[in-house]
This record gives structure tokens, C-alpha cells and sequence, in this order.
């Protein structure tokens, strides 16, 4: 379980392909902190350290076939920044929202406009898709690339979110171009709600 508060970037500095299987090396400054077996959302997807070399401050983890396919980690390239936060404790402060580290689908930036200090960028992900839950409301959460974020002119397959400095320096958020891929998890609370309404629809 995560709160989608980006704790630092990483730096993809190695690539290997395993069959259907992506191993991903990436060094960041918690590295030496990791353990085996735990888990680090990368860009909001939840993977599992498999291995460490603490000196050089670099860990290695696995997405396989699955997460490459509903995720941006398959776009990664060597030199590549990615967000990244460390599970939530139990007795931590919830200072973003709940997020799991299940990617729904991606999404496509569409603009990005300054806005006299902060940025709004926009996202289009298709349309909006009631009976899974893939939808944005205003005012309600969102998880773009791991960062909780709340969103505004929130429309059908498409939504905004205004980026405030310290978050477009600490993420790689100021690495985004129109065109640049993302990965979305929507709301885990409207996902279930959409889902009952579904099945309250489907019995007439």
C-alpha cells in the first residue's frame, strides 16, 4: 500500500529482457536502505526487490508480461528517471491517498500549460469506462506516474492536473512532453462504488 508522496527518483541504468520478463536496475538513494522481497512503486507500479548491490546504491526488480502491457515501464530507456516510493508504514501520516500500485491503464499527456509559477498538465486515457471504475470526477484523486494528484476539468476520457514547483522538481513530472506516456491508477473507493452501481444497473 502506498500514498502516491514520491519519496525520490531513480535512474534506470540497466535493461535486460528475459523471455516475457523485464529486469530493471535502477540507482537511487535509498538503495542501500532496500531489503529483498520489498516493494517499491515505480512510476505508482508495485514491484518486488529482487536484488542489491548497496555499495554502488543500485537494486534490481521484475515486471513481467502483464505490467509491461498495461504500464509505461516497457518505454523505459537507460538514463530514464522514474518515481519512487517505498511502502507506507502503518503509523504513517496519509498525506496523499490511498494507492495500491495496481496501474489501471496509461494515459496520454495532451498539453501542458504554465500557469504563472505552476503548471497544468492534461491527460487523455480513451474514455471513460463506468463499470471498471476507469473514470476521474472533479475535486476527486488520481494517481499519474505514482504522484497523488487531484484532479480538475475532469471530462470524459480526459482530466487535468495543476503541478506545483517542489512537485515538478522532485519528480519526473518536469521530464514530461506532450506525447509522454503515463501510468494511471484511479481512485481504489470510486473503482468499488462503480462497481456495485454496475451490477445494480445490470439487474435493472
Amino acid at each position: 500500500m502506498f500514498s502516491g508522496i514520491v519519496e525520490a527518483t531513480g535512474k534506470v541504468v540497466g535493461l535486460e529482457k528475459d523471455r516475457d520478463n523485464l529486469h530493471i536496475t535502477l540507482s537511487c538513494p535509498f538503495a542501500a536502505e532496500l531489503g529483498i522481497d520489498q516493494s517499491v512503486a515505480h512510476n505508482g507500479v508495485c514491484l518486488t526487490v529482487v536484488s542489491l548491490d548497496g555499495e554502488r546504491g543500485e537494486y534490481t526488480v521484475t515486471a513481467i508480461r502483464e505490467t509491461l502491457e498495461k504500464s509505461n515501464l516497457g518505454d523505459l530507456r537507460v538514463g530514464d528517471e522514474v518515481n519512487l516510493e517505498r511502502s507506507m508504514r502503518p503509523d504513517a501520516l496519509l498525506d496523499g491517498h490511498i494507492v495500491q500500485g495496481h496501474v489501471d491503464r496509461t494515459a496520454v499527456c495532451t498539453k501542458i500549460e504554465e500557469a504563472d509559477g505552476s503548471w497544468y498538465f492534461t491527460f487523455g486515457y480513451g474514455g471513460d469506462d463506468f463499470r471498471s471504475g476507469g473514470l476521474t470526477v472533479e475535486k476527486g484523486s488520481v494517481a499519474v506516474n505514482g504522484v497523488s494528484l487531484t484532479v480538475v476539468n475532469s471530462q470524459d476520457g480526459s482530466f487535468q492536473v495543476a503541478i506545483i514547483p517542489y512537485t515538478y522538481e522532485h519528480t519526473n513530472f518536469h521530464a514530461l512532453k506532450e506525447g509522454s506516456r503515463v501510468n494511471l491508477e484511479f481512485d481504489i473507493v470510486g473503482k468499488y462504488i462503480a462497481r456495485l452501481m454496475s451490477r445494480y444497473m445490470d439487474k435493472g
